[in-house]
Parts: structure tokens; C-alpha cells; sequence
């Protein structure tokens, strides 16, 4: 049988498969892999037939030696080299791709001031871990989230610090993240946070120009175009070094106080994907060349994957205001349908009533000219009609703080016309405009259940469209991690000289969701991971 792309993840998730969808998927698995009783690819060693173990390298061109070696360039691996090389290590930060990669905007983190009526104290950094544990269905480790929260402010204090040396262009945005959320549990909570920003500027531009500052300084030499290919193990089985390939030729880097992967997810591997996470077959993804290479290294290194889903991160912050995603406005699909209790339904989680390969992540908020004054009361922000101007392809102009790309937001004087512009089905859209105006009239939401205080009339012209495309950012999915970062193996036990940190590690979050109640951790995890673990080894 032949499947295409689309039909591997069809097919995929083979855990929760039956046989026959498994014998599916073993028809496609390397020629390296076998097949369990039930007919799942199988690697030798029973794992899924993409952590088949390749032969060892052994054409080593040339040897070099560090005391860290990090493989890969981005939110984690970055600060985690830095911090290395500033508290006096000998670093290696090899990344396989030309520069340094990542995405995103916005870091947050705890400011510990027991001190200070307003700052964090020991129960408010309780109260937080806590709160965030809920937010993650209750599968993360309390010591992995202890980690970022009691390190976060100052591993962000000093990346700003080294941002600004640096020449990044960076945003403190404390206020506009975190206002909200300033108590927990009855703590006072305080925050710093801020972006790499504003766009097209994001955190990758702000990794690559700190990799450019900062290459040579302290100890921290780049590899770039050099991808990782296998890990190095001695005979009591420490891992020591990582193989590379470098100009055509294999390169062994030893890393005499560690190893650190913070190579990010496999978001791009379709066999992964199809494994972990079948869902996600229809959802566009927003990034290149995520292959699980760290994953696979450290799984052949002994390692294995955390026991429970990925985390989606998945969303749509461009299209239209990224303060007025959350607002529960009218949302219907492309089909003109609405499908969901908007105030229920975060921008965060709305990808999962769009899987199909007809919805493919589409979707539009829908509202009509009285919106500032209906809604002036809803938490975010509001854009008025003339700040909304930057997200709408159709007014000419310089248009700032937008990827240019990714705007969708039109306004119409009539609701067909609005329609045709937003590309979605007209005699359903109309329909269903109709239909909620009848519920806002009778002030009970009989379709969804909406809160009627939410319930506002779309019927005053101009009308507004916000077309936003929800895709797949990241899946946080990773091996299973220590409180330190090192990496266990399948007993649980640490495996000497081999760290993981951002998106490759595991045991943070394990919802199916990233939470986005705190705006920024995934980006605050990943670079307090990061500057933990390089002071730590630096200082061994």
C-alpha cells in the first residue's frame, strides 16, 4: 500500500491504533526496524522504528575539545552558552543550520522579593508553581516548573542586560503581560517580562544578534551549518562529546563538564508527528527543518521520551491584535458555521475544533462598528478602528509592528461583501450573523451557551473580520529530565555528562495544550533552563 504525507498521519499515533492501522505504518518504517505482534514499526529495542539506532561513526576527521559542548542555537541553547562561557567555561555552540533559529516575542519571569509587599515571596513562587501546574492538567513536575520560577528573574534580568549590550531590540512589556495576574491564590505576584520585538524583530533575531556579538568572546566559539549526528559515550558510559558533521567531514566535539541538546521539537518529522501527535495531520506548521535530532540522539544515548502527549503550542497572534484573540466576538469558520462558546474557546485552543482537512486552522472573529463601546469593558485591549489599520492588507501605508505576511483583518459595509473578503462561505455567514443577532436579542445563547454579558448585536455597519489561521508553533515533547536538567535513562537514573533544556526536554508541561495563562513561560522556560545549566556545568 501506498500512503502519501497525509495519510502517514492519518495513520499515525500508533499507541492508541489498532493493529491494522499499525501494520500501516510498518509498511512505511526503515528498512533498519521490525514490527511488534501487533505490527507497529518497532526499532530493536521495541521503541517506535524512528529511534532505530544508526551504526557508530567512525571516520573522525578531526577531534576538539571543550569543556561544554551545546548543540543547538536557539531560545535554550543560546543563553545556556553565554552563561556558560561568561562564568569562565571553554563552549562550543554548533547549530545545523546557518544561524541561530527561534520564534516568538514575549519571556516572563518571577521577581523574588519576600522583602517587598509587592514582590514574590516563597508562597507566591508556591502559589505560581501550583497555578501552573494546573494549567498543565496536573503531569508537570513540580521541580521542573520550581526551576523556572525560583531562577527566572534572574536568568531574565541578565539576558536583558546582555541583550542590551548586545544591540538587540527589545521591549519591556510587563505591564502588558502580566497586569492581570498579579495575584494568585491570595500571593502578590511580581513579574518581569519582556520581548524581543517589536515585529518583524522577534526572539530568533535577537539569538542571532547576540551569536554575533558575543561569538569569540569569553571562551564561546560557533560551529554553524554543523549538525549533530551522534553522541559520544566513554566505557562507563558518560557522555563525553558529540559527533558533527563540519565542511563535508565528521567532527568530534568533547565536552569534558557536559553535553547540553536544546536542539527544539519535531514538529517537521512527519513520522513523529504521526506517532505522537495523529491530530495534527491538517494544521499547517509555522516551522522548518524540527526533526527530533536531539530527541533521537539522546534516546540512542539511553535516554527516553516523558510518558505523557506533547504539548500543542499553536496559535494566531498576527492576523489581527494579539490583546483582542481572546475576545469572545462572533467566531465562525470558513464555512460560515459558528462552532464554538467563544468565551470558553481561547485563541490558544481553538485549533483543535479545526483539524479537519476542510478547516485546516481557519477561522474569523466577527464584529460591527459598535465594538468600542460594547466591548470596552472585556479583558485585553482594544485597537480602534485606526491602530486596527496596521492588520488590514486592503489600507495602504507603512505598517508597523506586523509581519506584513500574516495580516487578515478587513472591514466591509455590508456583511456579503465582508464575506468575500474573509474567503468564507456568504449564504452561511449571513445566516449565522442572523441567527446569533436573535440570540443577542433574547439575551440567551441557546447554540453554545455564551454568557449573555458577552453577547453583543452585529448589525451596524461597517463590519469587521479578523481572519486569523491558527498553526502549529512547537510540540513540547522531550525525554525525561532530573531537577538539574540532566537527561535519565530508562531506569530513571541520570545519565553522566548529558543535559537537555527548552523544547527537546521533558516533564514541564505534558497538557495537550500549551497554557498560555502566563504570557511568555515557554520562552522563560527556555532561556532560565538555559542559564541554569550553563552556570552549573561552567562551575563544576
Amino acid at each position: 500500500m501506498e500512503l502519501t504525507r497525509r495519510d502517514l498521519f492519518k495513520f499515525g499515533g500508533v499507541a492508541a491504533a489498532g493493529a491494522a492501522t499499525a501494520g500501516m505504518l510498518a509498511s512505511c518504517a526503515p528498512s533498519t526496524a521490525g514490527t511488534s505482534e501487533t505490527g507497529a514499526a518497532v526499532a530493536e529495542d521495541g521503541l517506535p522504528a524512528f529511534f532505530a539506532q544508526p551504526e557508530p561513526i567512525t571516520d573522525i576527521a578531526e577531534t576538539k575539545e571543550f569543556d561544554i559542548v551545546v548543540v543547538g542555537a536557539g531560545a535554550a541553547g543560546v543563553p545556556c552558552a553565554l552563561a556558560a562561557a561568561e562564568a569562565g567555561a571553554k563552549v562550543a555552540l554548533i547549530q545545523k543550520e546557518s544561524l541561530a533559529i527561534s520564534q516568538g516575542n514575549t519571556c516572563d519571569s518571577l521577581i523574588l522579593d519576600s522583602a517587598d509587599p509587592e514582590g514574590t515571596g516563597p508562597a507566591g513562587v508556591a502559589a505560581v508553581t501550583s497555578w501552573i501546574t494546573e494549567q498543565c492538567v496536573w503531569r508537570s513536575h513540580r521541580e521542573q516548573v520550581d526551576l523556572w520560577a525560583k531562577n527566572s528573574g534572574e536568568a531574565l534580568t541578565w539576558l536583558w542586560e546582555k541583550a542590551t549590550e548586545a544591540g538587540c531590540s527589545i521591549q519591556d512589556t510587563t505591564a502588558k503581560w502580566t497586569s492581570t495576574i498579579q495575584t494568585i491564590d491570595g500571593q502578590p505576584v511580581k513579574y518581569f517580562a519582556f520581548d524581543f520585538g517589536p515585529k518583524p524583530y522577534n526572539t530568533g533575531t535577537g539569538m542571532q544578534d547576540l551569536c554575533a556579538y558575543f561569538d569569540g568572546k569569553d571562551g564561546l566559539e560557533i560551529f554553524y551549518s554543523c549538525p549533530a549526528q551522534q553522541l559520544v559515550k566513554d566505557d562507563s558510559g558518560k557522555v563525553v562529546g558529540v559527533i558533527a558533521e563540519l565542511d563535508n567531514q565528521y567532527v568530534q566535539f568533547n565536552g569534558a563538564k557536559g553535553v547540553v541538546i536544546a536542539t527544539g521539537d519535531y514538529t517537521n518529522d512527519d513520522e513523529m508527528m504521526a506517532y505522537y501527535n495523529p491530530d495534527m495531520a491538517n494544521m499547517d506548521r509555522k516551522q522548518q527543518n524540527k526533526t527530533g535530532d536531539g530527541q533521537k540522539m539522546m534516546v540512542w544515548a539511553g535516554a527516553r521520551m516523558e510518558p505523557v502527549c506533547g504539548s500543542k503550542v499553536q496559535h494566531d497572534f498576527d492576523a489581527g491584535p494579539g490583546s483582542m484573540a481572546d475576545m469572545p466576538f462572533l467566531c465562525v469558520k470558513d464555512d460560515g458555521t459558528r462552532f464554538c462558546n467563544e468565551a470558553r474557546s481561547a485563541m490558544a485552543y481553538m485549533g483543535n475544533f479545526l483539524t479537519s482537512a476542510e478547516d485546516t486552522g481557519w477561522y474569523s472573529q466577527i464584529f460591527d462598528s459598535k465594538y468600542m463601546d460594547d466591548c470596552a469593558d472585556w479583558p485585553g485591549m482594544l485597537y480602534d478602528p485606526k491602530m486596527m489599520e496596521a492588520y488590514m492588507p486592503e489600507v495602504e501605508g507603512e505598517k508597523e509592528g506586523v509581519y506584513t505576511d500574516l495580516i487578515g483583518t478587513y472591514s466591509a459595509d455590508t456583511l456579503e461583501e465582508l464575506a468575500e473578503k474573509l474567503g468564507i462561505d456568504s449564504a452561511n455567514f449571513v445566516a449565522t450573523v442572523e441567527r446569533y443577532n436573535e440570540l443577542v436579542e433574547k439575551g440567551v445563547d441557546e447554540d453554545m451557551g455564551k454568557e449573555a454579558k458577552w453577547l453583543k448585536s452585529i448589525t451596524e455597519p461597517p463590519f469587521y473580520g479578523i481572519h486569523r489561521h491558527i498553526r502549529l508553533s512547537a510540540i513540547v515533547h522531550g525525554v525525561n529530565v532530573n531537577g538539574e536538567m540532566n537527561v535519565l535513562d530508562a531506569d530513571g537514573n541520570p545519565i553522566e555528562g548529558l543535559y537537555a533544556i527548552g523544547n527537546c526536554a521533558g516533564n514541564f508541561f505534558g497538557s495537550p495544550d500549551y497554557p498560555m495563562d502566563l504570557p511568555g513561560l515557554s520562552l522563560g522556560r527556555c532561556h532560565t533552563q538555559g542559564y541554569v545549566v550553563g552556570k552549573a556545568l561552567a562551575a563544576k
